[in-house]
């Protein structure tokens, strides 16, 4: 069963995406910040990680470089409400393996991650 670790500062959607995810199978975790995120990373496995980039403090991109820095293996999602070409593209620059508009659709999601999870890092 793949780990996924939610990173959002909305924690309602957070536990919504959790509990959606559990339900269809995965084993899944939330943090409600950057620093939050890179402290669970530190300590736990995932597979999968879905970032919001904009969030107080330390923003996703704050995380993408921390990832790339410290060379950890894993996928990530961008999953952001401030979709546009430039932050898609930095966000693949900087190691995001795909990238979802907020609000999302749930089935839109799902064969995201699928088809995430099957790519070779």
């Amino acid at each position: 069963m793949e780990t996924i670790l939610i990173v959002d500062d909305d924690l309602n959607l957070c536990m919504l995406l959790a509990e959606e995810l559990s339900a269809i199978g995965y084993n899944t975790s939330y943090v409600t910040s950057a620093d939050a995120a890179l402290e669970f990373i530190a300590r736990e496995h995932i597979d999968l990680m879905l970032l919001d980039l904009k969030m107080p403090g330390k923003d996703g991109f704050d995380v993408l470089r921390e990832l790339k820095i410290k060379n950890v293996l894993f996928k990530v999602i961008v999953l952001t409400a401030y979709a546009d070409v430039v932050s898609a593209m930095e966000a693949a620059r900087m190691g995001a393996t795909d990238f979802i508009s907020k609000p999302y659709d749930f089935d839109e999601l799902i064969i995201t991650i699928r088809k995430v999870l099957q790519k070779d890092l």
